[in-house]
């Protein structure tokens, strides 16, 4: 399975089944990533990345090939940390940003995206990519 195949499966899901157990199973096994936005806080990662970040009103999420990055300093002010977050390639969370869209995500990491409705309405344009293309 690749991003494009998969973001086609997620299409339509509606919001609180946006992905289900085999599609999350499918992504791991193929090194790709699923995101999306949750409520009104939260970047969600499924796939080989297990993961959420809080994102009220937005964030930024910064990665590198294996993952998200960590900060393994104690002070969220750690200049090493920062140095890291410079060479890191990120996606932007964007809430209420574009359209109707609740959650829409900005990148230059190549991706496919995805729609998850709710009540049949557009609520988040999700994204799928391979972590292997995630710029070291």
């Amino acid at each position: 399975m690749n991003a494009k195949l998969l973001a086609a499966h997620l299409t339509g899901a509606e919001y609180g089944k946006e992905v289900s157990k085999e599609h999350a199973a499918a992504a791991r096994a193929n090194g790709l990533v699923i995101v999306y936005g949750a409520s009104d806080d939260l970047m969600e990662f499924e796939g080989a990345i297990q993961d959420e970040l809080g994102a009220y009103e937005g964030t930024t999420a910064y990665l590198t090939p294996t993952g998200l990055l960590q900060n393994d300093c104690e002070n969220e002010e750690c200049p090493h940390f920062e140095k890291m977050k410079e060479k890191a390639s990120t996606i932007e969370a964007l809430w209420a940003s574009e359209g109707d869209y609740s959650w829409t995500f900005k990148t230059d990491i190549p991706h496919e995206t995805f729609e998850i409705t709710e009540d049949g309405e557009p609520y988040c344009r999700g994204i799928v990519f391979a972590l292997k293309d995630v710029p070291a």
